[in-house]
């Protein structure tokens, strides 16, 4: 396992405090923050920058099932599960991300259940064995304890359920830029805790807090000149823009950020 910082050198208050500053994807509309403008462009932004979401989510496939995320963020996986008809807990341990998927909820005129707090004490928050699927996408990553987290999980999937999730990947492209010192983890800067994980990490992980890995794969290689990203303009960086698009992907699903992990419950 490698990080920016290694496990448990930050106190799970400053992540709080970094995502509290500047929840995930705020900036992916510069419409008034909160209206139905606002979220439709900052999913729509989203989902074009990480097309492989909606597939390794499959929002339709959990209609009428019981979904837990941990780490809804400002809620557009959240919003998506539950428009599919999946019966949604959220758990964000950001207020300020909350209080905007609260907002989106409302907004939409969708019910769901969300919940303040630490996915480490995730047992002390939701009933044990009560979830069909439990499912993060890059969240695990940025607190103290992943483990503790997946021990958690396990605690309250239920024995035939599905856990998904999204780790940072060591082996990627964006990896490599940010030990040359070349990029960042995210978007702000100062991110207290950001690990990264081989496909193997994962699955020592996942077996030993009671979990039987179903696949691994790669993706994701945000391709853009940041410059002109923050004023919405989507032009290629040269490298990328010379290259032919099947050449890219298969980049992307050896070399992506984004290491997708399905497994179950054993």
């Amino acid at each position: 396992m490698s990080a920016t910082h290694p496990a448990g050198t930050a106190p799970i208050e400053t992540v709080a405090e970094y995502w509290n500053r500047r929840p995930c994807n705020i900036r992916h509309s510069p419409s008034e923050v909160g209206s139905r403008q606002y979220f439709d462009e900052v999913e729509e932004r989203k989902y074009f920058v990480e097309p492989h979401i909606p597939a390794f989510a499959e929002f339709n496939r959990w209609r009428g099932k019981r979904v837990l995320e941990i780490g809804c963020g400002i809620g557009t996986d959240a919003v998506n599960f539950a428009r599919a008809g999946a019966d949604y807990t959220g758990i964000e341990l950001s207020r300020v991300s909350l209080d905007l998927t609260r907002r989106r909820f409302e907004v939409f005129s969708l019910a769901g259940r969300l919940i303040e707090g630490n996915a480490e004490k995730l047992s002390s928050l939701v009933a044990p064995a009560s979830f069909d699927l439990v499912y993060s996408f890059g969240v695990i990553q940025h607190t103290p304890d992943p483990q503790a987290v997946m021990s958690e999980v396990r605690n309250v999937i239920r024995p035939d359920g599905e856990f998904r999730l999204m780790l940072y990947a060591r082996d990627s492209w964006k990896n490599a830029m940010i030990e040359a010192g070349l990029d960042q983890p995210e978007a702000q800067s100062g991110c207290p805790i950001a690990l990264t994980y081989t496909a193997e990490d994962a699955r020592e992980m996942l077996t030993a807090t009671g979990f039987d890995v179903i696949s691994t794969a790669q993706d994701h290689i945000f391709p853009y000149v940041v410059e002109k990203y923050v004023r919405y303009e989507y032009d290629l960086q040269p490298w990328f823009a010379a290259m032919p698009q099947k050449m890219f992907r298969t980049l992307e699903q050896r070399f992506g950020w984004h290491l997708l992990i399905k497994a179950r419950p054993c």
